[in-house]
């Protein structure tokens, strides 16, 4: 079900995007509608232009910059926590198993992908963030209350993260119903709220943890009241952008983004990024405490410093997307990304190294969490946004699962275990870049066109 009615996308890729049989059907099928219905929805196709800019839209932003905030910024910091499990709580555990907690966290924003998009689609985006509010502060707060390694992976990695998924793709979806032109500044700016959420909520959580009066009890409380209240200010300026219309997605449609080779493509490809984007996240912190010899405050600050980095870097990205197109920025810094992890983190094995890495990284990976839902969205139809974004978190949820527990794994079965993990996150980011690179060619026919 729907609350917007079908609209041409070849505008907001600067030229004309094929459509499957199946999806033109959906859209434009003969037969479905009489003349005066016809009339109708020709005349609403007027309205179906989003507005790129006014006060309404950029309220939006802000609500969206609040969601990711509150839900990429605290992945982003998954490194501090998995340096803390090891050293604190569950350092009975192995790098492998603790690592299960960030990585459900990481599966379920992803995996419910395709639910929260048929969903946003049927009712809007504000029900489900205040849902994903409940789920995330619940979860937090039944983790301040965790001793065992079970309860931690139920209260963190399930019910938090349960909450995550009705947050960051409601309010991305959101927001590109409302900009077309200025799709990739208005993405840029709402994801710059996961970097400065990576920013605070590292050192603030470190500070508190080794504050007596407070410890990690209430250093997680403390968070889930910040996530409370800047989820009230989503909850308050994200709406639709018309009125919700009861309309049912015909199964043509559910199946149309299985069958188009060219959207399969993309979706391996960011795929295959996920390993190679999300390593250096998640043992950051790791690697430089325990290869480089970071003290151990330091090694919590660097995904605080990857995350600020990474804060100019959505912000550069989803700038010139607008510009150079949003496939070829997304694929060149993704690219970028992986030559920095083989070219700087591999000879990273002292302080000052490891912190240039930290900024270099973050800077060139921003990109693809400031760009990737622009791919999908870009070449889908207006009332499928919300549920093809979905199908591409779903894919995506495959290896956030297993992406942590392979470096793990690595890390304990290999007697250079470090060079190995750089080296695996190093050669996914460039196959998952040329994969998608190749999407971009079977949908332009083209090897370089803006796009």
């Amino acid at each position: 079900m729907s609350f917007e009615k079908a609209a041409p996308t070849g505008n907001d890729v600067g030229g004309e995007v094929q459509r499957s049989p199946d999806e033109s059907q959906v859209s434009h099928g003969p037969g479905n509608k009489s003349d005066e219905d016809a009339q109708l929805e020709d005349a609403q196709l007027e309205d179906d232009t989003p507005p790129d800019g006014g006060a309404a839209a950029w309220l939006v932003v802000l609500g969206g910059w609040c969601c990711s905030f509150n839900s990429m910024g605290w992945m982003n910091s998954v490194g501090v926590f998995q340096q803390y499990y090891e050293n604190g709580p569950l350092e009975d555990y192995d790098s492998s198993t603790i690592s299960w907690i960030p990585s459900l966290e990481l599966f379920f924003l992803f995996f419910l992908g395709p639910v929260v998009g048929i969903l946003f689609d049927k009712y809007g985006p504000r029900p489900l963030i205040i849902v994903g509010t409940f789920f995330h502060v619940f979860g937090l707060m039944m983790a301040s209350l965790a001793t065992t390694y079970y309860q931690f992976l139920l209260s963190q990695g399930v019910c938090s993260a349960v909450g995550l998924a009705f947050l960051y793709p409601p309010a991305l979806a959101c927001i590109s119903t409302w900009f077309s032109q200025k799709r990739g500044v208005a993405m840029g700016i709402m994801v710059t709220g996961s970097s400065v959420g990576g920013v605070i909520f590292p050192i603030m959580l470190n500070r508190l943890v080794q504050n007596p009066s407070t410890g990690y009890p209430w250093a997680i409380r403390i968070a889930a009241f910040l996530v409370l209240a800047l989820q009230i200010v989503a909850i308050l300026t994200i709406r639709p952008r018309s009125k919700l219309v009861p309309k049912r997605m015909p199964a043509g449609a559910l199946a149309a983004p299985f069958k188009e080779l060219p959207f399969l493509t993309m979706v391996l490809g960011i795929s295959v990024l996920t390993y190679g984007i999300f390593i250096p996240v998640n043992y950051l912190a790791l690697q430089g405490f325990l290869e480089a010899h970071v003290p151990a405050d330091m090694s919590l600050y660097l995904v605080s410093i990857f995350n600020a980095a990474s804060l100019f870097g959505r912000l550069g990205a989803g700038y010139w997307a607008d510009f150079a197109g949003r496939w070829n920025v997304f694929i060149i810094a993704c690219a970028l990304s992986g030559i920095t992890e083989l070219a700087l983190w591999i000879p990273a094995t002292y302080e000052s190294a490891v912190i240039g890495f930290a900024v270099m990284y973050g800077f060139v990976s921003g990109a693809f969490i400031g760009l990737f839902a622009t791919l999908p969205a870009s070449v889908s139809p207006v009332p499928e946004i919300g549920y093809r974004m979905g199908v591409v978190m779903l894919f995506i949820s495959l290896p956030a699962l297993t992406m942590a527990p392979i470096g793990g794994q690595i890390l304990q079965n290999s007697a250079d275990g470090w060079l190995h993990v750089k080296i695996f996150g190093g050669v996914m980011c460039l196959a998952g870049s040329a994969i998608v690179l190749y999407g971009r060619v079977l949908y332009t026919k083209k090897f370089w066109v803006v796009f």
